[in-house]
């Protein structure tokens, strides 16, 4: 794993994606972007298409995919619902025998604070669906990643302060709380792209993580406008607030991580405004990641149990 250490990208927070990727030229590379329709996702699938690659967008809803991706070319979508491991299974299964290389695969997709909402086999549904969906997409697509060269960037939040792995209960047996359960799956988010790192960088085939920022996007749905208020995301008229960013400027920190030649032969790194972020030594989340997160033992411990709950482990 690279260290955790800022290694000056020249970019800021207020930088977008068509900016990190100018002078990048992505032709003949194919991305796949889950929730590559909507909020982030969509602005990530429009820089990178815009820069040459061929976007598979895995989607829930694919009839409203393919009309909010109608005028971006080089895009393609398949329907994928990240609750449904089996339909995960089919999905990748389905992908991998075309015989296609995949170079990026953005974690993207994902739902914040939710009622208390159970899928499978009673797991709590932040958990379930932000990251044992996506472990399970990326093992089932391994033979598809392209060895030297792939990179798998997952969709973190600085949320993720808000809980680490609750390990005595992840699901929230003993009950819910929509917050800690949204901070304990970016944390899973994390966790992932480390151990994802650690057991791919020998084929090089490299992850990271992000915190893209705070922006108004589809993601605040299950928030109503009162607590927003509350929260100061938006003023009682509906401004966001001085430091949210565009849903452009959201998605560069992704754009950064999944093509940058500064992370060229780094890994398991989160970023934070289009750089890498330094590790917290107290409880402020702007720009760092908490100790908890890039913890290695626990990147692993997380794995084993998620290759445990899933039926899935391509990497180990």
């Amino acid at each position: 794993m690279t260290a955790q250490h800022r290694i000056g990208s020249g970019f800021g927070p207020r930088t977008t994606a068509r900016e990190v990727l100018a002078g990048i030229d992505l032709s003949g590379r194919t991305a796949l972007v889950t929730g590559g329709y909507s909020g982030l996702g969509l602005e990530t699938t429009r820089a990178l298409s815009a820069a040459g690659a061929q976007v598979i967008i895995p989607a829930r809803r694919p009839a409203a995919a393919k009309e909010a991706l109608r005028d971006i070319p080089r895009t393609e979508t398949h329907e994928l619902d990240l609750a449904d491991l089996r339909g995960v299974r089919v999905f990748a299964e389905t992908l991998v025998e075309t015989g296609r290389t995949i170079d990026l695969v953005v974690a993207n997709a994902g739902i914040m604070a939710c009622p208390e909402t159970r899928v499978g086999p009673g797991w709590e549904a932040q958990f379930a669906v932000n990251h044992l969906g996506h472990f399970a997409l990326v093992n089932r697509l391994r033979p598809a990643l392209a060895d030297g060269g792939a990179r798998v960037v997952s969709v973190s939040s600085g949320a993720h302060f808000g809980s680490g792995i609750r390990w005595n209960d992840i699901h929230f047996r003993d009950g819910y709380d929509k917050w800690l359960a949204y901070g304990q799956s970016k944390t899973a988010n994390i966790l992932f792209a480390v151990h994802l790192d650690a057991l791919g960088a020998a084929a090089g085939i490299r992850a990271f993580s992000l915190h893209p920022g705070s922006i108004l996007t589809p993601l605040q749905r299950h928030i109503p406008r009162a607590e927003q208020v509350a929260l100061g995301w938006i003023s009682p008229g509906g401004t966001p607030a001085e430091d949210f960013k565009t849903p452009e400027q959201g998605a560069a920190t992704t754009v950064w991580a999944a093509t940058s030649p500064l992370l060229e032969g780094h890994g398991g790194v989160y970023c934070e405004d289009c750089d890498v972020a330094e590790v917290a030594t107290g409880d402020t989340a702007g720009g760092r990641v908490a100790p908890w997160a890039v913890d290695p033992g626990e990147a692993a411990r997380l794995w084993d149990l998620s290759a445990e709950l899933t039926g899935v482990d391509a990497f180990s």
